[in-house]
């Protein structure tokens, strides 16, 4: 089955809502001083100009999450990834008001960046309330998916995180059954509470909080990388 892999297609709209000034002004003065370079090899170095550990967050929305990992660990490198231009801003405008220096940003698709990093180089990888696509034969566009998660599984770090985090039912199962065919993945939850209660270093987004409003379980998946069985 064909998947986000090699599709390699965004789907909805790149932009919403108009900017106002000021994020305008993010945009054209803040943005070109985080974003990763467009073209080449990538790496610690390139990025942060060190050999500090690095970590990548999928789509990351308005940037809370990306923001709040990267203001726990400020000796690790963060690269955020979103197609859309709104959750760029709202991301540069959490960098901006944190004082962060170790996070970097791509407006576009993610695996664009992860392929372009070196093997076994991430210490963990983000993949939270992606578009869950819940027709069947939209599936394919599911970032859960063999293709996305070959590549992951290359640039991860042996006994390193991939996290995943949804309150979208279809996409809790479907997400269940594909994880559970793998072999380089190891499912670290030991009971019921591990994948119902977030973790303490897991910050919560506007997302979330809206989700839990609406009455949505949320579940927080943790897969510990391994060597393929």
């Amino acid at each position: 089955m064909n998947d986000p892999a090699k599709i390699r297609r965004l789907y909805g709209r790149a932009k919403g809502h108009k900017l106002r000034a000021g994020q305008a002004s993010l945009v054209e003065e803040m943005l070109p001083q985080v974003a990763v370079p467009e073209s080449g090899a990538i790496d610690s170095t390139s990025l942060f100009g060190d050999t500090r550990p690095l970590e990548l967050e999928i789509g990351f929305g308005a940037g809370e999450h990306l923001a709040g990992q990267a203001a726990m660990r400020p000796d690790h490198g963060f690269i955020g990834c979103e197609p859309f231009l709104n959750g760029v801003v709202g991301a540069l405008g959490h960098i901006r008001d944190g004082g962060l220096s170790n996070v970097r940003l791509h407006m576009g698709d993610a695996l664009e960046v992860i392929e372009r990093l070196p093997d076994a180089s991430l210490d963990r990888v983000y993949l939270l309330h992606p578009d869950p696509w819940r027709k069947a034969r939209h599936a394919k566009r599911r970032m859960v998916n063999h293709g996305p998660l070959d590549l992951i599984a290359t640039k991860l770090k042996p006994g390193c995180e991939y996290r995943l985090g949804t309150d979208d039912p279809t996409y809790c199962r479907w997400a269940m059954m594909v994880m559970n065919q793998r072999r380089d993945f190891e499912w670290q939850a030991k009971e019921a509470k591990d994948f119902l209660t977030r973790p303490a270093d897991w910050p919560e987004t506007r997302y979330e909080r809206k989700a839990r409003r609406q009455g949505h379980e949320v579940w927080y998946f943790t897969y510990r990388r391994v060597d393929g069985k």
